[in-house]
């Protein structure tokens, strides 16, 4: 396993020192008490005497919207630079289905939404076990739904709306354009996936290699597969199993990766099956890094390099 660069390192001694447990040894509702990386950069701002409020180029509000799925809560997040109408990016947080929420990744929505100048809707979906397979995935295509439908009404351009997400949200991201295509409804412009979850096989190259990652190792997969899953069948479902799936006719896709993460191989592999495809595709791995470093461009500058690829590619996408 590559070693962390100081940067990623400063992050992962302050999450240690938190005193979490090893997730796979929890219950969901345990789990999700657990310390996150996020308060472990909060704790690395603090160490450094930097100020841990949020940038003030980006105003956000907590709301609850309507869906075909039900009511969902969203954080909406606004540049402040100017009045609009902005692109949109539905962005979808990670943990697995299970763990987290869009507090918790508040800093990689965040960072879009300056960086691409566009309002970002970051909704909190349904998470297992409490709600299994395929609830999540319904409510990330509800969200699109909405935002297609509702774009106007929060100063976004319905014309320009794009899909974005981290792990289990990167799944989501590339799932929710699967089903545009297929339901023939308005494709996103652009998505950008990180650090996706893309199959369901826990013995890739680079689960093994990571095995023993933090914040995500290798016994922390089928943890979230099997609270997440209804059985083995779902791991063969295409809308989970993106490897499985039909990639053509998708927008661009970004794809970005940590080189010390267990998903690496799913990031790769993933990008090889969309370029097999035809779908115009970009994917990099950022050395020294480790799963859900994306957020932490307060204090990686190798996340902050991460969010600029992920906006450039955005705003390629709707149209400079």
């Amino acid at each position: 396993m590559a070693t962390p660069d100081a940067q990623m390192k400063a992050v992962l001694d302050q999450l240690a020192s938190l005193g979490g447990k090893p997730i796979e040894t929890l219950t969901p509702a345990e789990a999700r008490q657990q310390p996150t990386p996020a308060d472990a950069v909060k704790k690395v701002l603090e160490a450094q005497g930097k100020p841990t409020t949020p940038d003030p180029a980006v105003a956000s509000v907590d709301r609850t919207i309507n869906t075909a799925s039900g009511s969902l809560p969203v954080r909406i997040y606004t540049p402040t630079s100017r009045a609009g109408p902005f692109p949109v990016i539905v962005y979808y947080h990670g943990g697995g289905w299970v763990i987290a929420d869009k507090i918790v990744y508040d800093g990689g929505a965040r960072g879009l939404s300056k960086l691409a100048n566009a309002v970002v809707v970051s909704p909190d979906y349904r998470r297992g076990p409490e709600s299994k397979f395929p609830a999540a995935h319904d409510d990330a295509y509800a969200a699109y739904e909405w935002a297609l439908a509702n774009a106007a009404s929060i100063k976004g351009d319905p014309k320009r709306i794009a899909l974005a997400g981290e792990s289990a949200g990167g799944n989501l991201a590339v799932s929710t354009a699967i089903m545009a295509r297929d339901r023939k409804a308005q494709m996103p412009t652009g998505i950008v996936a990180v650090y996706p979850v893309a199959g369901t096989d826990p013995n890739t190259p680079s689960a093994n290699e990571n095995a023993m990652a933090k914040p995500l190792n290798k016994a922390m997969l089928p943890w979230f597969f099997g609270h997440y899953t209804n059985g083995p069948q779902d791991a063969q479902n295409p809308r989970l199993n993106l490897l499985a799936a039909n990639l053509a006719n998708l927008p661009p896709t970004t794809i970005i990766n940590a080189q010390i993460d267990p998903l690496r191989s799913d990031g790769e592999m993933l990008a090889q099956k969309l370029k097999a495809a035809g779908v115009t595709t970009t994917q990099k791995t950022f050395d020294g890094v480790n799963h859900e470093f994306f957020g932490m461009a307060a204090v990686v500058d190798k996340a902050m390099q991460a969010q600029q690829m992920a906006a450039d590619a955005l705003k390629q996408g709707f149209g400079g």
